[in-house]
């Protein structure tokens, strides 16, 4: 498409965009009486207007019916996981026993790792990506160290050398290349599907096809990918994956997190794990006898009953993104961060104050543009945000746009654009 730098081109966009209606049904904070341009959506997503019904309505439940309510109503407690699961399932490409949704997202990849990071003296290796979320390092290394070995030297992380390269972000074939080079030392290949920092996103079969090759496992934390770009988990053959919903997901602050384990895994009852009653064979679960036998597929890794609130919150997400449709949403992220990047780049034309590090290929990103500033990025940031820009800093001198697909418009895009122009040079 032919963009044109003008507002009433984004508000054209905005009136033939099939997807604008449901920007209505989202709560922006207010700055000076009127909404605020977000776009951090990559950090926290918008309050949907259903959530308030949903959990008002499992507060009624409780109320009405105490500890029956776990058995009784539409939405029973003591299923509440399973009507979460078609939903997820999509949203991942996974078949439905493949994913289950239950704790937090580094309590889940814990849980993960445990299982299917099993390293030997000849295979213990682990290959991610340098600046990987710290959650993410902290727990590479704490399970290194769980089993005895050093993080120094187990732990591989392939990097961009920017100052070589000139790029902040990797090639698929450097990836490749590093886990090809691990060879039969390599157990496990655990990588960001979106990079936090870059926006870049990887190209997950090529990696879980390496990985298979080199006889390790293929795990991803998708926090930045789940509901941001469309998945085919289980077609890629992903051995284990996880997410948080509150992010593109819009599940409210420490919203509970999805978990995925092909179904290759789901009836292994010897692989290792740290259980819980929830676990559990259901049919037999309230015998409270000795001995855990693992439900099929990914429930067989839950430790506790729900948390029913949050759950209730992120079902009301989880209903829109059925209806609104992943493939449509990626459609207007295309367009609507390609947008961004062409105002950005014309801003950076007439005064450069930032690089682009987010690749420029369309197919290696999600909806985000991380710029890498100069010494005024700060003051950069600080000006958007009094003028009603919601955005994200990362230190050192990074500024982050998540344009994001379910509520951004094409005005919003331009309004911060015309923001970042008129910002004190």
């Amino acid at each position: 498409m032919q963009f044109s730098p003008d507002l009433d081109f984004a508000r054209k966009l905005d009136a033939a965009d099939p997807l604008a209606h449901w920007r209505e049904q989202f709560l922006f904070p207010q700055h000076h009486g009127a909404p605020v341009r977000y776009f951090c959506g990559n950090s926290l997503g918008l309050q949907p207007k259903t959530v308030r019904g949903a959990l008002l309505a499992e507060l009624d439940h409780w109320a009405e019916h105490g500890v029956e309510g776990h058995f009784r109503g539409e939405q029973p407690w003591m299923y509440y996981h399973k009507f979460l699961q078609a939903q997820s399932a999509q949203l991942v490409g996974a078949l439905p026993h493949e994913v289950v949704v239950m704790n937090t997202l580094t309590v889940n990849l814990h849980l993960l790792m445990c299982s299917f990071y099993r390293p030997t003296p000849q295979r213990y290796k682990i290959i991610m990506e340098a600046g990987a979320f710290p959650s993410d390092q902290y727990a590479m290394e704490t399970q290194v160290r769980l089993h005895g070995l050093n993080p120094e030297t187990t732990i591989i992380e392939v990097a961009p050398h920017p100052e070589k390269t000139g790029r902040h972000y990797l090639l698929t074939e450097e990836v490749l290349e590093a886990i090809e080079a691990a060879g039969d030392t390599l157990a496990l290949v655990m990588f960001g599907g979106v990079n936090y920092y870059t926006g870049q996103f990887f190209d997950l079969q090529a990696v879980t096809k390496a990985a298979h090759r080199a006889g390790a496992i293929a795990g991803f934390d998708l926090a930045h990918t789940a509901g941001n770009l469309p998945l085919q988990l289980h077609d890629w053959g992903v051995d284990f994956a996880v997410w948080c919903s509150y992010k593109y997901l819009n599940s409210g602050p420490g919203g509970p997190s999805g978990a995925f384990v092909h179904e290759r895994h789901a009836n292994r009852p010897e692989l290792p794990r740290l259980a819980g009653w929830w676990g559990h064979d259901e049919s037999e679960r309230f015998q409270m006898r000795k001995g855990f036998k693992p439900m099929y597929g990914a429930a067989g890794w839950q430790l506790s009953n729900a948390q029913i609130l949050s759950f209730a919150a992120h079902k009301a997400s989880l209903d829109m993104f059925a209806e609104a449709g992943m493939e449509n949403l990626r459609a207007k992220s295309l367009q609507l961060t390609a947008y961004l990047e062409y105002l950005l780049d014309g801003i950076n034309t007439e005064t450069p104050r930032f690089t682009l590090i987010t690749p420029r290929d369309a197919q290696a990103r999600g909806c985000q543009l991380s710029l890498l500033t100069d010494d005024r990025g700060r003051a950069l940031f600080d000006y958007l945000s009094e003028n009603g820009v919601v955005a994200d800093w990362r230190e050192p001198n990074v500024i982050r746009f998540a344009p994001v697909p379910m509520y951004n418009s094409f005005e919003d895009v331009w309004h911060l654009a015309e923001c970042i122009r008129n910002a004190p040079k």
